[in-house]
């Protein structure tokens, strides 16, 4: 922010008038539209939040052509992001972009409590101006990106933040984000310059480090004079107020692309694999297939895009495989014993160590490890001893039962036997269709052997029962 525009002042005195004037509190750009005049071009504004992984890079990369071909005045980041996932080519191709752009390109690290961290830092500081909300942190930029030396950043004392973050006081403090100061006569020339009366004794200027910060990108974008945004101070009630001439347009993801980005954070894509594993496991046990085994799938493919992109720890995505085939063994005997205790080990291991230099909150991890052993140690052999009762313990009584078939066993399906349903096998491998009637001849496990009442396949040295 070089220009003093004198926002804040204006904003102490009207009470946030500046605020409720521009509308910027993310309801769109319709309101900042209202009074503006199209001679004076369009200023767009993009979000990049989260992770930079290959969606937001290419929604960087677009943008910035985008405005160059629509002739914009001006592009502005809205960002909070604090790690990058695509490689340092691609990085550093992104922030020549910037560099090169023939529109002024300005960033906002915003709004209250974001940050820009990392290499992503590194891109966003080829930008032509950088303003931070209050509550914002910067820094952690890490090794410089070769390919960006010969570029001028937006900040001041660039070492100060290559191995630390400072919070916005700091930033200010320190000279690192450059700071306008003015005086009430500046204010003065400013409310003259407008036609509005002034009265220096009744101003109350806002503290110097205030003035250097922009709560809202509203008040970021008219202080962008310099980069060729227009505002106007006019007086609207007998108060004065900031009013935009230049128009403001929001671009962001597409529903698609937006969905492609959210499956790419950490959290997202360890819970989407957990649960589509976990509901696949559930349909493997259950009667034919399912809408659970359906929606396991969808998110087992999904977690699996995510992880494409996340850098992650190979074998503990194997660990987190393994511990579902650990408990499907003792799933199948409808009693929790060793293995589902090995597969709670690897689930966990796995769950700690799945991802390589990207962080996810302790929430997700322990709810998710707590939902799989009440799953594991109750829900699972609950369902199994509800829906198929015991393996075989009580269940003679069922040779020699008569039932029919649901799904085609041939060799394997499903019987309903007094209004429950089993899976079965083809006894002698004699195939039988939906609808037929069948006799229960044996028990295998959780499985029945049937045969159909007529034609069924016979060992003529076994007398039949």
């Amino acid at each position: 922010m070089r220009t003093p525009r004198l926002k804040l002042a204006t904003a102490c005195l009207v009470g946030g008038g500046v605020l409720a004037a521009l509308g910027f509190a993310g309801t769109g750009s319709a309101a900042a539209q209202t009074n503006a005049d199209p001679g004076a071009g369009v200023a767009v504004v993009v979000e990049v939040t989260g992770l930079l992984d290959p969606v937001m890079a290419e929604l960087v990369e677009n943008t910035l052509s985008d405005a160059a071909d629509a002739g914009a005045r001006l592009l502005v980041f809205r960002v909070d992001s604090n790690r990058s996932v695509v490689s340092d080519e691609r990085v550093a191709e992104l922030a020549e972009a910037i560099a090169g752009s023939p529109v002024p390109v300005a960033v906002w690290v915003g709004p209250n409590g974001a940050s820009l961290e990392g290499k992503v830092a590194q891109l966003f500081a080829t930008a032509d101006a950088v303003g931070i909300a209050p509550g914002t942190k910067l820094g952690d930029l890490g090794s410089p990106l070769l390919a960006l030396a010969e570029y001028p950043v937006a900040w001041a004392n660039q070492e100060l933040i290559r191995d630390q973050r400072l919070g916005w006081r700091q930033l200010i403090s320190e000279g690192v984000i450059a700071c306008d100061r003015f005086t009430l006569d500046d204010l003065g020339d400013r409310y003259a310059e407008a036609g509005i009366p002034f009265d220096p004794e009744t101003v109350r200027v806002p503290p110097e480090v205030e003035q250097c910060v922009a709560p809202l990108i509203g008040d970021f974008l008219v202080d962008l004079d310099n980069l060729g945004f227009e505002s106007n101070l006019v007086e609207v009630d007998g108060q004065p107020r900031l009013e935009p001439i230049t128009q403001v347009q929001f671009r962001g993801l597409s529903l698609a692309h937006q969905l492609f980005h959210t499956v790419a954070s950490p959290p997202v894509a360890y819970l989407m694999l957990s649960i589509g594993m976990g509901l696949m496991l559930f349909e493997f046990f259950t009667a034919g297939i399912g809408v659970a085994g359906v929606v396991g799938a969808l998110l087992f493919i999904l977690a699996g895009y995510g992880l494409s992109v996340l850098p992650h720890n190979t074998w503990a995505l194997v660990l987190l495989a393994a511990s579902m085939v650990a408990f499907g063994i003792d799933i199948q005997t409808s009693v929790p014993r060793f293995w589902t205790g090995v597969g709670m080990v690897m689930f966990a291991a796995g769950t700690w160590w799945l991802y390589d230099g990207v962080s996810m909150s302790w929430i997700p991890m322990v709810v998710m490890t707590g939902a799989v052993a009440v799953a594991m140690f109750s829900g699972m052999p609950s369902m199994v001893r509800t829906r198929f009762s015991t393996p075989t313990i009580g269940r003679e009584w069922m040779i020699g039962e008569l039932g029919e078939v649901v799904e085609d066993v041939s060799p394997d399906g499903v019987v309903r036997i007094r209004d429950a349903l089993w899976r079965a096998r083809a006894n002698r491998a004699t195939p039988v269709t939906a609808g037929d009637q069948v006799r229960v001849v044996e028990i295998d496990g959780l499985w029945l052997e049937v045969e159909p009442i007529e034609g069924a396949a016979r060992d003529y040295r076994e007398p039949r029962r």
